[in-house]
């Protein structure tokens, strides 16, 4: 299954963090890629109505917002997880790209 991103805010995001994290996070989306809709936890996890996050574990904890769009994966909206709850501002954020998306 394809994935693509959003725009260009997730790439500079995945792009920040640290070394061994970008592995993590490229691998969980490889992950995706090959599974798609039948990938689970601990990788992914349903976040809402059509809005998934895949879920990348380790020294930074890190979601990535993502849908299923067309014949591909639009990764959404990315974040460091400090807290054990979603961000109400980062699902917000998610929210607002998924509709974006689907009223093209």
């Amino acid at each position: 299954m394809k994935v693509q991103l959003f725009d260009d805010s997730l790439g500079k995001f995945i792009q920040s963090l640290t070394r061994s994290t970008i592995a993590k996070v490229l691998r969980t989306i490889d992950l995706l890629e090959e599974f798609g809709s039948k990938l689970g936890m601990p990788h992914s996890k349903k976040a809402g109505k059509g809005l998934f996050e895949l879920r990348i574990r380790g020294t930074q904890e890190v979601r990535i917002f993502y849908t299923f769009y067309q014949d591909s994966v639009v990764l959404l909206h990315g974040f460091t997880k400090k807290t054990r709850q979603i961000p109400k501002k980062e699902l917000k954020i998610a929210l607002k790209k998924l509709k974006l998306l689907t009223s093209v």
